[in-house]
């Protein structure tokens, strides 16, 4: 069983140091010089390029083995990264044989320019696949904390970024539910619980649920949270009819873009915003 609240907190490493990576570049912008933060999240299905139903099964294979052209892809999806500050990373391999070895939340890292970055393993099956989430960030955060949730399979995970002001912080929290109505639930009384004490919240990630079920039928629904738009629909990325991926934040953040990106490279597409960081003036 995991423990209720784990406070272990894990900062994001410097350069060398294994599971984590940043160089504090002088030239990376500050928060203060911007005043706001482009979020993105992304499902990247461990670099499987999906753009039908029937390549759930024509191409499972590159869940286990190597692929030629997902490199190919990774460096698709740093393309797009380079255009946003923090990114949650979902459905990442840890470095592995189906990878070719290449840790991909640093390789996106490297790739995009970002100096800061983050990898969360979840699920652990040495060589075989290292399943995990991902933080990218261009700002140092104050702190980076991993969190186990709950689930009667172990292997899946939260992250919780701090920016901004220590006594007021801007909290990211980014995640990969499970499937089942149940499990959520389990997780995201966990999630209600690590958000409770902080004002400025943002949730990201794929929570495998509609907004409705998340707000008003899970524990999120005393949260107030703000969701995305109706239709921002992100799964299937070549038809997308249902909206899994979610960045949902707290009324005291000032909102100014959400979009879902039509950038079809995974079987999810991924969701954007930006926002204004509590307490900076610029």
């Amino acid at each position: 069983m995991y423990p209720k609240l784990r406070d272990q907190v894990r900062r994001l490493a410097a350069p060398g140091r294994p599971r984590g990576a940043a160089s504090t570049s002088n030239s990376a912008p500050s928060l203060a010089e911007t005043g706001r933060i482009r979020l993105l999240t992304f499902n990247i299905q461990v670099g499987i390029a999906t753009e039908a139903y029937h390549h759930y099964f024509t191409r499972s294979w590159q869940h286990l083995l190597p692929h030629s052209q997902r490199r190919d892809n990774l460096d698709r999806i740093a393309e797009l990264l380079q255009d946003y500050d923090v990114v949650a990373l979902q459905e990442c391999d840890g470095g592995s044989l189906r990878s070719g070895f290449v840790n991909q939340v640093q390789y996106l890292a490297s790739q995009g320019g970002f100096p800061y970055w983050r990898q969360q393993l979840n699920r652990n099956l040495g060589r075989i696949a290292q399943h995990s989430n991902g933080i990218l960030s261009r700002y140092q955060p104050l702190r980076v904390e991993e969190h186990r949730l709950p689930a009667l399979i172990p292997g899946r995970g939260a992250m919780m970024a701090f920016y901004g002001q220590p006594d007021d912080p801007l909290v990211l929290v980014l995640m990969h539910l499970s499937l089942s109505k149940g499990a959520q639930n389990r997780q995201l009384g966990y999630i209600r619980e690590l958000i409770a004490p902080y004002r400025h919240v943002v949730l990201m990630g794929d929570m495998n649920a509609h907004a409705e079920q998340l707000l008003t039928h899970s524990p999120l629904r005393s949260a107030e949270l703000i969701p995305l738009p109706d239709s921002a629909m992100s799964f299937p990325s070549w038809r997308p009819e249902k909206a899994l991926d979610h960045i949902l934040v707290s009324r005291t953040l000032d909102v100014h873009d959400t979009r879902v990106v039509d950038y079809p490279v995974s079987d999810h597409l991924p969701v954007s915003m930006e926002i204004e960081i509590p307490g900076v003036t610029v």
